[in-house]
């Protein structure tokens, strides 16, 4: 299982599966992150946290623990 969190910089992937539960899983959604939506992930920080990523033309910072929740290709 790959997560956003081992997508390598500069590389667009395509969200699977969002896993967790309640309020964490629908501020995930909120954001624009859901299942089918292409993702391309920007920078990483030095030291993993947080990522970068482009989604729906905005940028938006997630951390390491949310993006390690979303599951891509």
């Amino acid at each position: 299982m790959k997560t956003l969190k081992d997508a390598g910089c500069r590389t667009s992937v395509k969200v699977v599966k969002l896993h967790g539960e309640g309020a964490v899983r629908r501020r995930i959604m909120d954001m624009g992150i859901t299942k089918g939506t292409d993702v391309y992930v920007r920078k990483v920080a030095p030291l993993g946290d947080p990522v970068e990523v482009t989604v729906r033309g905005y940028e938006l910072s997630l951390r390491k623990a949310d993006a390690q929740m979303v599951e891509v290709e």
